[in-house]
């Protein structure tokens, strides 16, 4: 491992248990916590998650706002969701005049917008097995340590034929390389694609995010370069469950984290937008499809003048 890398893991790497919710009620004050939930069709899973951070919010006051922002859902997630407790936003009616692009990215660009919170916690809406620490442990570092300004999630993955703690298969055949080539300070980073992770507002306004599953790499890159290792920190969840995808939607996601990563180590090195992948036809033969892959950053929110206006009212009230 990268010299730097190993010594970033030994001083920032933690366990969820080591902050006690006494401590993180008292470490919290007057700073306001968002937790974020991307959800597309997530009907059977979102109300559970809902509910165990509502039930958070109401007993630790720990968390100031639980946010659903629908990515576009057919199904009843939206109408789940807010039955269990939380204010739904459908992404296409948050800065609209910029259009929608597909994907997770732009879900958690424009959730910085409608969000209320200086910190903001992102949770997939699709566990199974969700518990009150996945969010008190994030917020430990954040609450405690002026200096943390990114925290992401690691965890065990039960299901998965990956070592314990290991990534998903993005992760350990693409995103790992990737980072490890270009990038090997952050080798120590245990699970980069984590969706479970927490940021202060004033660095996630910042930072542009990239497109679709391309949005965790992009801005933990985008983090230490601009401040540095040790903005960031990372923290053992324990265990974790959720649903899985085929292997042609993991090639396409491995497709979009290589385009953010190399427009990041390469800038001036154009990748070609699309993904071909092959299927039979009806008749049986072979046929290519090609698939979007890269599509263009979102920019740094706060040089928007609707999120400035915004922004400006968020703060006077």
């Amino acid at each position: 491992m990268d010299a730097r890398a190993a010594g970033w893991f030994g001083r920032r790497t933690h366990v969820w248990s080591r902050w006690q919710i006494d401590e993180l009620r008292d470490a919290k004050g007057s700073t306001g916590v968002s937790v974020v939930l991307p959800a597309l069709d997530e009907e059977p899973t979102v109300g559970e998650i809902v509910r165990g951070i509502v039930g958070l919010r109401d007993g630790t006051g720990l968390v100031d706002e639980v946010l659903v922002i629908d990515s576009g859902s057919v199904d009843g997630t939206s109408a789940v969701a807010e039955a269990a407790g939380a204010r739904v936003v459908h992404r296409d009616h948050i800065l609209s005049g910029y259009g929608t692009q597909p994907g997770k990215g732009e879900v958690l660009w424009k959730a910085l917008h409608v969000a209320t919170g200086d910190v903001l916690v992102f949770v997939d809406a699709d566990l199974v097995d969700f518990r009150e620490h996945f969010v008190t442990g994030l917020l430990g570092p954040l609450l405690t340590d002026p200096s943390v300004l990114l925290v992401k999630a690691f965890y065990d993955r039960p299901l998965l034929d990956v070592s314990a703690a290991g990534g998903g298969r993005v992760t350990e055949l693409a995103a790992r390389p990737l980072l490890n080539a270009y990038f090997p300070e952050l080798a120590g980073v245990v699970q980069p694609l984590a969706g479970e992770y927490a940021g202060r507002r004033e660095l996630l306004e910042s930072l542009p995010f990239a497109a679709g599953y391309g949005v965790e790499t992009g801005l933990l890159i985008d983090t230490v370069r601009e401040h540095g290792l040790d903005a960031v920190a990372q923290v053992d969840l324990g265990q974790r469950t959720h649903g899985h995808q085929d292997t042609a939607a993991l090639g396409r996601m491995a497709a979009t984290i290589l385009a953010t990563v190399l427009r990041r180590a390469a800038p001036d090195h154009d990748v070609y937008p699309t993904l071909t992948q092959f299927h039979r036809d009806a008749s049986g033969a072979i046929a290519p499809v090609d698939h979007p892959t890269s599509w263009p950053d979102r920019p740094p929110i706060r040089s928007l003048p609707e999120y400035q206006a915004r922004s400006w009212n968020r703060v006077t009230g």
